[in-house]
């Protein structure tokens, strides 16, 4: 008997005897139950019928629990807050917006007016209270980890640039809502509310700026390292940390009641800071030195850190700060060593992001009454809300940034960018609403003005680079004039092993060419979400091996990285509008001949035609991952493109040329080239018959290619084999024909060499 038989035998009568063993046990258990014990009346089900409605009734009992509703509210919530945020991503807008939105919509203002059965099922008044205590410690975490984003020696170093157009684009709409505070105090304020603390409130809400969202629509438009998005992000960064201390000695005020019982606040706040700054961040930059990756950093230090920023926002919160500036603190004095900051905010920011910021939106959504501006009056006052927000930041920045000596575009882009509000906003907004300093619909107003003024920033970039068209294509052509002469390659890879691969295969095909090679190496990111402190670990781990291969092959290369919603769109958009002369991308996974990628393909095959009957084949199957995208490179693409195949690719010594067509003699330009870099060999495989169209010219140009080098030759079959693909390590095929025999000779594929797929523009 084997060992795997003896086994199950154990397996088998050790289940049997003990499982007779419980039996007995409860068997003789029950039979010693007292009579008085035992539950048992004609409530007691004695049907299956009656075992349901029991079994409805434990249900109906649990879900309307306070857990299971919290539950079921935050599932509601994340769902509601990820749909529309990917529906807001869809149209090129910050998924922020979306979120936001899904929290109005499940409030009174909608989901409240439309369907008050639901709404009072899914968020009866009792059980909020839970929710605003998840969404403000989750705003906690958030905070610290926008703090950790803000580099106070980067600010420092750019704070002669950035100090105009910081503090302009923040004194401004602050003096403009005190003025306006001024006007609608009698008619709209609480009249507990005293003036100085609504004043403050209403110019401290017009003059934040959403660092977070700034970030990333400065990283989606691929402006992190120029000089505009140095400016911008260093400005919305000097601005926010202002506006943040700014906000502070505004609550202090309002919480006192007046500047004079504020003095004390603002007295032991001040030594906080210092304490801060002074005591606290050198010890912590110590630890920074020495805790830089996570080999060494332990659950005990991660404790600590966590024990700070619970301490920080604890002492904010007792001198009447809020906690959310403690927080905020405690980020921003953390160790500058970046992979420290990194590692951090990787342990706070998923849960916060993903979890505890959808409850937050949903929390302010619940109290955001659209219904309370039900007057033109009203509706009014919140449009001038809007344009006075907008006038104040987009104004002040604007023209501060001329000043110093900007061109009008980048002012203008600057403008548009520090006029981003969203979270950040919100955030103000609900603070005041909490301490009754701003009343529900000056509430509902300033949430609509921070929807408005998030939502205009991407169209608002969009115009002003549409008035600033022709300009542009001047400075382009320009640009393009300098480069005559220069072939430009542009290499996009995903994987890092990819890209040292690919510019071998660059090199090898146009290294001999007659213009001198300029190449630039392309990854993406794809998601929107991606935190400014990890692009750098990225891009290191990303180009890493590329930038290895040109070091070893004496080129300079240019490296570049994006965040992109859409990979295949980015990637033709950067072609098309730069003028390169030359696309080189992979060919996915489906040819790969890597074991995780055959093991996904062979799957994806067995699935797929389930799936596609249900036409669902793309929810399981999403195109950045499995599906190819040669085809849309190969029609949206203006210049050449070159569809590489990896199968363990090393040098092109034994090159075969398949040629099917007249339209596939293109591909003897290449060949040559690519045997004068690497002396190999080539064969000719003429898969054309007498009834091709243009056989004659075939023949021509194939005896032509064939006689003028010693190392090449025709083949005598016909037909593509895998005894005879397996004699080459390289092989050159028109995007048509290999359209053609991916279908027609698949099994004769599978002993390919790696292959690269050219299509002739």
């Amino acid at each position: 008997m084997s060992k795997g038989t003896k086994g199950l035998a154990f397996y088998l009568v050790m289940i049997i005897v003990f499982g007779s063993l419980m039996y007995f046990i409860a068997v003789k258990g029950e039979s010693q139950q007292m009579d008085d014990l035992m539950i048992f009346n004609e409530d007691t089900p004695t049907t299956l019928t009656d075992g349901f409605a029991v079994f409805r009734h434990i249900i109906l009992e649990h879900i309307q629990s306070d857990f299971g509703l919290l539950l079921l509210q935050i599932i509601v919530i994340l769902l509601a807050c990820r749909l529309f945020g990917w529906l807001f991503k869809l149209i090129g807008q910050p998924t922020v917006i979306g979120e936001i939105l899904a929290g109005i919509i499940l409030g009174p203002s909608i989901l409240g007016h439309w369907f008050p059965e639901i709404n009072g099922f899914l968020f009866p008044e009792e059980s909020l209270a839970n929710i605003t205590l998840l969404s403000q410690f989750g705003l906690i975490l958030f905070m610290y980890a926008i703090g950790m984003e803000l580099d106070l020696d980067e600010v420092r170093k750019k704070l002669k640039e950035t100090i105009l157009i910081s503090h302009t684009s923040t004194v401004v709409p602050f003096f403009l809502g005190m003025l306006t505070a001024y006007f609608v105090y009698d008619k709209y304020a609480d009249p507990a509310t005293p003036f100085l603390s609504f004043a403050l409130f209403i110019g401290i809400a017009m003059s934040i700026t959403a660092f977070p969202v700034l970030a990333r629509i400065i990283q989606e438009r691929g402006l992190t390292k120029t000089h505009l998005g140095t400016i911008s992000l260093a400005s919305a960064a000097n601005g926010d940390i202002t506006a943040w201390c700014l906000l502070a000695v505004v609550i202090s005020i309002a919480q006192a009641g007046s500047m004079l019982s504020a003095v004390y606040n603002i007295f032991f706040s001040g030594v906080y800071m210092a304490v801060m700054f002074f005591v606290v961040r050198p010890f912590l930059r110590m630890i920074g030195q020495v805790y830089h990756n996570k080999e060494v950093i332990d659950k005990g230090l991660v404790a600590f850190m966590f024990l700070i920023l619970l301490a920080s926002s604890y002492l904010t919160e007792i001198l009447g700060l809020h906690a959310l500036f403690g927080a905020f603190m405690a980020g921003v004095i953390m160790p500058s060593n970046i992979k420290f900051r990194k590692i951090m905010t990787e342990k706070v920011e998923d849960v916060s992001l993903s979890l505890f910021l959808p409850l937050f939106f949903a929390s302010s959504g619940l109290r955001t009454q659209i219904g309370l501006l039900n007057t033109p009056g009203l509706w009014g006052m919140c449009l001038l809300f809007i344009l006075i927000a907008i006038i104040g930041k987009f104004g002040g920045a604007t023209i501060s940034a001329r000043v110093v000596g900007e061109s009008w575009k980048n002012s203008l882009y600057i403008g548009a960018l520090m006029n981003t509000r969203g979270l950040m906003e919100l955030i103000i907004l609900t603070i005041g609403l909490d301490m009754g300093i701003l009343s529900p619909t000056i509430f509902v107003m300033l949430v609509l003005m921070t929807l408005v003024t998030t939502f205009m920033t991407t169209p608002l970039i969009s115009f002003i680079k549409f008035c600033f068209r022709t300009h542009d294509k001047f400075v382009e052509q320009k640009r393009l004039e300098h480069l005559a002469g220069i072939f430009r390659i542009l290499i996009s890879f995903g994987r890092a092993s990819n890209g040292q691969v690919m510019l071998d295969v660059a090199h090898q095909m146009f290294s001999k060419g007659e213009n001198k090679l300029d190449v630039t190496a392309l990854h993406l990111t794809i998601g929107p979400d991606v935190n400014p402190l990890h692009t750098d670990n990225f891009e290191e781990v990303s180009f890493g091996p590329i930038l290895y291969g040109a070091k070893k092959l004496n080129m300079q290369i240019e490296t570049r990285y994006e965040i992109s919603n859409n990979a295949s769109q980015d990637i033709c958009n950067i072609v098309n509008q730069e003028g390169y002369d030359f696309l080189l991308v992979g060919a996915g996974i489906t040819w790969s001949d890597l074991p995780d990628d055959i093991a996904a393909t062979e799957y994806r095959e067995r699935q797929g035609r389930y799936l596609r009957r249900l036409k669902a084949e793309s929810w399981f199957f999403p195109g950045a991952l499995l599906k190819d995208k040669t085809k849309y490179f190969i029609e949206g693409a203006r210049c050449p493109v070159g569809v590489f195949v990896n199968r363990n690719f090393v040098k092109a010594t034994e090159v075969i040329i398949l040629i099917d067509r007249v339209d596939d003699l293109f591909l003897f330009d290449y060949a040559q080239t690519l045997l004068k870099s690497t002396h190999g060999q080539a064969v000719v495989l003429d898969r054309t018959t007498a009834a091709t169209p243009g056989r004659e010219l075939i023949d021509q140009k194939i005896q032509a290619f064939v006689s003028e080098k010693n190392n090449t030759k025709l083949l005598s079959q016909k037909d593509i084999t895998e005894d005879l693909l397996d004699n080459y390590n390289f092989m050159l095929v028109s995007y048509e024909t290999w359209n053609l025999i991916s279908e027609n000779r698949k099994e004769a594929l599978q002993t390919m060499p790696s292959t690269l797929i050219l299509n002739q523009k």
